[in-house]
């Protein structure tokens, strides 16, 4: 019996070490987006991207809900499924926005039901070799200029009251660095539903301004 058990141990043991290795292959072989590392202080993060180019689609929905509707119809595209040509790379992080009108550090205390937007990082050499038609209209790309984003890093499972807590986090940050919220927050999921969360990587992206705004007027 105490065999059988050890043999178990032993083999759940191999199990996750396999799992670990499989992660970090492909955390690292998966392209993401370049940026310059402007500050750094801890898990916050000041970068500068360069233009990129996204396959997004819109859904309604609270977070959770968008983010499961939007995936399939981006996936058919850059898979090739609904149209001609090469399949696309997949990039990692996914990305979440609210499409809230007016951006607001207030809107982002809520992950509710509402529209949001859901994008895959279009792989750099796919760009420059020209990207195919979407078959589908709900797929649009969109080139989102060069910004200044500042970022919070975090594991775990991307729940509300996870997120909520280092949404209020990164606000927090932002307005110490004497900036001010420029967008709704962008959430950056990296890795596939069966990651174990303390291996997960997420952050929440905010674009920054050089100034708050002034809470007076």
């Amino acid at each position: 019996m105490l065999k059988v058990i050890a043999v178990i141990i032993a083999a759940g043991i191999v199990l996750a070490v396999a799992a670990l290795l499989v992660f970090v292959y492909v955390v690292q072989n998966v392209e993401q987006p370049d940026y310059t590392l402007v500050r750094q202080d801890g898990d916050f993060e000041l970068r500068d991207y360069p233009k990129l180019t996204v396959a997004e689609v819109r859904r309604r929905g609270d977070r959770k809900e968008a983010l499961g509707a939007g995936f399939g119809p981006l996936a058919r595209y850059i898979f090739a499924k609904e149209r001609s040509g090469d399949k696309i790379a997949m990039t990692a992080p996914v990305i979440q926005q609210s499409d809230a009108a007016t951006p607001s550090a207030a809107s982002a205390a809520g992950a509710g039901a509402g529209e949001w937007s859901v994008g895959f990082i279009m792989p750099k050499d796919a760009v420059a070799a020209g990207l195919p038609a979407p078959a589908n209209a709900e797929v649009r790309l969109t080139e989102l200029p060069p910004r200044r984003v500042a970022a919070v890093r975090f594991s775990g499972r991307t729940t509300d009251a996870h997120t909520a807590a280092q949404r209020k986090r990164l606000l927090d940050w932002v307005a110490a660095q004497g900036l001010g919220a420029g967008s709704e927050p962008i959430y950056a999921y990296y890795n596939d539903p069966l990651t174990p969360g303390p291996l997960r990587r997420n952050e929440i992206l905010l674009v920054v301004t050089d100034h708050q705004p002034d809470t007076a007027e």
